[in-house]
């Protein structure tokens, strides 16, 4: 990795700490010269492994953290689950690591992520990661988690007014890659980015992801089965990211490659559907992403709304995912004065 020119490694799960070479690989990755942080649920992370990592040179431990405690806890599927990640930030600031955090946005936690900033702040975290809940796993299952697509009318907004306080705390707020795309809001949220704007899908060109067996893709997020490029202990990893189709797709990708809204959209080509993973395990295809937040706005000032509707359940197996279609409507009359809500929060955005 350090050959090809890596620079920061993140170790993920589960939980990388249930390998008992986890601090090994920690301190082979600071040797070689390259950035090392963890993520984690926080679950187990006690003060022993707190002080182990900071012995490895750990340098950042990011928890993950869904919701107020009763959601969190909810969306974990185990009581005690918010208080174990708390803990877990503790012990890690108190082995001397700095911690962030990061959360997936969903519909049970969109209307607490103020609070959910308070708390994470109050904990004494310096970055937070926030990122659409994706329709793979148990999201593919429980579709009623995930936002609708003309909810980033809401979420957007909510967003540009967090990073304002978050700058105020010292705290950098940063979306992930499925979260924007060229609305009002870009230059606010993405201000430490060259272009001052999301850009097309990283996987492949600035990303990749090993699995715990050794399999390559462009991304962790990825669905294994569609996206991997090799197997390290079969060829090389400079040979698997330069030559496999799988981690090359979004190096050749034009706007060719796009369909339904995207195709045509004004962005097409600087965009080029954004994330990846967000819409393949949607529609089994990437190319067009409803959750933008630019394509939300061009169908409210038509009258019209997305919704997504579940055709086919996934599979049962890891990386799995279902099927969705896309509905086109009209926005209901009882929603409008709600919508109206928040494009008045944009609008005072754009004017301020």
């Amino acid at each position: 990795m350090a050959g090809l020119g890596v620079k920061e490694v993140t170790l993920i799960g589960g939980e990388a700490y249930l390998r008992d070479d986890w601090t090994q690989i920690v301190r082979a990755i600071r040797a070689s010269g390259m950035q090392c942080s963890i993520t984690t649920g926080g679950r187990g992370m006690s003060s022993a492994r707190a002080e182990a990592a900071k012995a490895a040179g750990l340098q950042s431990v990011s928890v993950s953290v869904d919701g107020l405690p009763s959601t969190h806890d909810d969306l974990r599927g185990v009581r005690g689950s918010f208080d174990a990640a708390i803990q877990a930030m503790r012990n890690v600031r108190a082995a001397g690591i700095p911690v962030a955090a990061n959360t997936q946005v969903n519909r049970l936690n969109l209307h607490e992520l103020e609070a959910i900033f308070e708390v994470l702040a109050a904990e004494g975290i310096h970055g937070w990661q926030v990122q659409l809940t994706a329709a793979m796993g148990r999201a593919a299952d429980e579709p009623e988690l995930l936002l609708e697509p003309y909810q980033m009318l809401d979420l957007m907004p909510r967003l540009a007014r967090l990073k304002s306080r978050a700058d105020e705390r010292r705290v950098r707020l940063f979306p992930g890659n499925n979260v924007g795309y060229f609305g009002p809001h870009e230059s606010t949220l993405r201000a430490h980015y060259p272009s001052k704007h999301t850009g097309s899908c990283g996987a492949g060109r600035v990303t990749l992801g090993i699995e715990a067996n050794g399999d390559v893709k462009g991304c962790p997020s990825l669905p294994t089965a569609d996206y991997v490029g090799g197997n390290v202990r079969d060829h090389s990893l400079r040979d698997i990211w330069e030559r496999a189709a799988p981690l090359r797709f979004t190096r050749e990708r034009t706007p060719r490659d796009l369909w339904g809204f995207c195709a045509s959209c004004y962005y097409a080509e600087a965009c080029l559907a954004g994330c990846s993973w967000t819409t393949h395990v949607l529609f089994g295809r990437p190319g067009n992403n409803p959750f933008c937040h630019h394509r939300a706005l061009e169908l409210w000032r038509e009258g019209k709304r997305e919704r997504l509707i579940k055709t086919r359940p996934a599979d049962g197996e890891p990386f799995d995912y279902g099927r969705f279609e896309i509905v086109e409507e009209t926005w209901p009359a009882a929603d409008r004065d709600r919508a109206e809500l928040w494009m008045e929060t944009t609008q005072e955005r754009r004017t301020s």
